[in-house]
């Protein structure tokens, strides 16, 4: 353990007591359920906690991540030589005000369209088919069937970390792109809004299931994946330049493209990270080679990896 990591255990152990944990292990917390430990971990359940563990990080050049829901995320089998921060229960919550709802930033967004359809407004069916937290989802501008967070966000409620206060940040200014934001990097999402509209609820339960139902026809739920590994290109989708590539089905170690989804990898017992990353690069490769088109991952990659996707 680093001199850094142990000043910045014992500032936070000096607020947080034993919910500070170390060496704690990164695989269970991401749906590909690889990579290797956390030097700090910690489940923050106020602001309090945000602010402490920014002030670690500040005070000690440490890097934080933080996770979700995990399924957007390839941990490297080091690991991340810094603090996680996981948002917990104090974070879970969501309110209504009139065709608003106000949401925090742990609450999943599967849960949040559930919330929608119980007040009977619409426009957020599309979260439904999405594994994400809130302030996740916010954060990588989560979409799917054709819509996005951007196109239903009022704002959202950021804890920045290194000055140890909450800015809110409208929709407008959020630099929101395909799956991507420009909201600070040393930021944590505690809450959002959004801005829907009345409709029918059978209407609205319709379009949950038709959601929930394209899901499970089409992706490999019952296999560790990290969701869509690439973006798709302008005009086209990755799934079908991997399977016209000949890619479906090609396997690196312990990580496999899906048979079900050419645009997913999967993860089997004992796989590691540098087996995904590795298939990621071959698939670039191969889908290049024949189209001339380089694939850009949506997975963010996070610690040290001996092969990066260019």
């Amino acid at each position: 353990m680093t001199d850094a990591v142990l000043r910045a255990e014992a500032v936070l152990r000096a607020v947080c007591g034993d919910r500070v944990r170390t060496g704690f292990p990164m695989a269970p917390l991401t749906t590909l359920r690889v990579g290797g430990p956390a030097a700090i971990y910690l489940e923050a359940g106020s602001d309090a906690d945000l602010a402490v563990a920014g002030r670690a990080a500040k005070e000690t050049g440490l890097p934080v991540m933080v996770v979700g829901k995990g399924s957007n995320v390839l941990v490297s089998d080091a690991g991340f030589p810094g603090i996680v921060l996981r948002l917990g229960r104090g974070f879970r919550w969501a309110a209504r005000d009139g065709d608003r709802l106000s949401a925090g930033g742990a609450m999943p967004l599967p849960a949040l369209s559930g919330v929608a359809l119980r007040h009977g407004l619409a426009g957020i069916e599309f979260g439904v088919a999405i594994p994400a937290t809130v302030g996740g989802a916010v954060r990588m501008n989560a979409g799917a069937h054709g819509s996005e967070m951007a196109e239903v966000l009022e704002r959202a409620e950021v804890f920045l970390l290194h000055e140890g206060q909450i800015r809110s940040v409208v929709a407008a200014d959020a630099g929101f792109s395909y799956r991507a934001s420009a909201l600070p990097g040393s930021s944590v999402v505690v809450s959002a809004t959004v801005v829907l509209g009345p409709g029918r609820t059978e209407e609205i339960r319709a379009r949950m299931d038709e959601a929930r139902e394209w899901r499970r026809r089409t992706q490999p739920l019952a296999e560790p994946n990290c969701g869509s590994v690439f973006k798709n290109p302008p005009g086209d989708h990755a799934a079908r330049l991997i399977e016209e590539s000949g890619a479906k089905g090609f396997s690196i170690g312990g990580a496999s493209v899906s048979e079900k989804h050419a645009n997913f990898v999967v993860t089997a017992p004992g796989a590691r990270a540098a087996d995904v990353v590795a298939l990621i690069r071959a698939v670039q490769d191969r889908v290049e080679g024949l189209t001339g088109i380089r694939l850009e991952p949506e997975v963010h990659l996070v610690g040290e990896f001996d092969v990066v996707p260019g």
